[in-house]
């Protein structure tokens, strides 16, 4: 019985009535993706540069599916939609792979709450429900899984004298002295005994990720 009851709100609601239907929907996408990007990305990360494609790409990609989610096509035209924007690529810079990953969230959110299947109340709850789940796993993984990197420095090192396997630990002493960085150890690529120069790469941890790395002098710190 309540089923029956649940699915004739719905329909009332739904049923002939696309308008109200566009707007709960793109209201339920709006909330999430701004809580993604907003409350979530932003604050975080304070890039202002991607929060433009996330709300962009979220909306463009809910408005075309909901409008031909009516069509034959429907599971079938959103993997194919979905495919295409995976494979955009920003030519004139690096994507990090952060953003790259609330991008796709973004363009998720934007497909499921523009196709799935509102019926009865149950299947909201299900439709809230996996926004949410989104919501929690970003949240894990983004702040409270915080684990650092291992990044490098590639070092022109010019005391050869510690090269020597037995030294190591004097030598990452020495490099940490000198670049006030926490060098856990290094790795030796390249000796040039004419000039008394060793090409190394120094490791350290840091919460951060530093995608590009800096040559740096014996005496640079």
């Amino acid at each position: 019985m309540d089923n029956v009851v649940s699915e004739a709100i719905t329909n009332d609601l739904f049923g002939n009535n696309t308008l109200l239907e566009f707007l709960v929907r793109f209201g339920i996408n709006l909330l999430f993706i701004i809580i993604i990007v907003r409350f979530i990305y932003y604050p975080r990360h304070r890039n202002k540069d991607f929060l433009f494609t996330f709300f962009l790409f979220n909306t463009v990609n809910f408005i075309i599916c909901f409008l031909l989610s009516d069509t034959k096509l429907k599971t079938g035209f959103a993997f194919g939609l979905f495919a295409i924007f995976s494979i955009i690529r920003y030519r004139t810079v690096t994507v990090p792979i952060r953003e790259m990953g609330y991008f796709f969230v973004a363009v998720t959110v934007g497909l499921i709450n523009s196709l799935a299947i509102l019926e009865d109340t149950q299947t909201a709850v299900i439709l809230l429900l996996s926004n949410t789940v989104i919501i929690a796993l970003i949240l894990l993984l983004d702040r409270q899984l915080s684990l650092d990197h291992e990044n490098y420095k590639e070092i022109n090192y010019e005391r050869i004298d510690l090269i020597k396997p037995e030294l190591r630990s004097e030598m990452i002493e020495d490099i940490k002295k000198r670049t006030g960085l926490p060098i856990h150890r290094v790795e030796l690529i390249k000796v040039d005994f004419l000039r008394d120069v060793a090409r190394i790469h120094a490791f350290y941890y840091s919460k951060e990720n530093e995608s590009t790395t800096r040559g740096m002098g014996a005496d640079d710190e």
